[in-house]
C-alpha cells in the first residue's frame, strides 16, 4: 500500500475491493489506513469468493496445472505453475463479465439470506 500510496496522485482517492481474509482486518493494517485516509477499503461479501478475480485466476491454475498432476518436488510444482503462467501471458484473454450488476447483486442477496438462515438456526 505504501507503494500504491507513493505512485498515486495524491489529490485520487483510492478505493480497495478486498476479501475477508483477517490480515486485511489486522490491528496495523487498520492503524495505517487511519493515518492514510485517501483509502477506502471495500469488501466483497462472506462466501463470494467468485467476484474475486484472482481466485478465479488460481482456480484455473488449479484445474490446468496442478489438479491430478505428480509433483515429485516444490521445484516441480513451481515448474507447472510458471509453465501455465507463462502460456496464459503468451495469449492473454481479458476477464468480461457476462452477468448484469442486478443479477450478481440479486445472486449475492440470495446468498446473504441463505447464511443467514443456516447461522441463525
Amino acid at each position: 500500500m505504501r507503494t500504491v500510496d507513493q505512485q498515486t496522485p495524491p489529490d485520487l482517492d483510492l478505493h480497495l475491493i478486498v476479501d475477508n481474509y483477517a490480515t486485511h482486518k489486522h490491528a496495523r493494517v487498520q492503524g495505517w489506513l487511519a493515518k492514510h485516509p485517501r483509502f477506502h477499503i471495500h469488501f466483497i461479501p462472506t462466501s463470494s469468493s467468485w467476484l474475486n478475480l484472482v481466485e478465479s485466476f488460481f482456480a484455473k491454475i488449479t484445474s490446468k496445472a496442478i489438479r491430478r498432476g505428480t509433483f515429485r518436488s516444490v521445484a516441480d510444482l513451481t515448474d507447472a505453475i510458471v509453465t501455465y503462467i507463462d502460456h496464459h501471458n503468451a495469449d492473454p484473454k481479458p476477464f468480461v463479465w457476462t452477468a448484469s450488476a442486478a443479477s450478481i447483486l440479486d445472486k449475492v442477496g440470495r446468498a446473504r439470506t441463505a447464511l443467514d438462515k443456516v447461522t441463525t438456526a
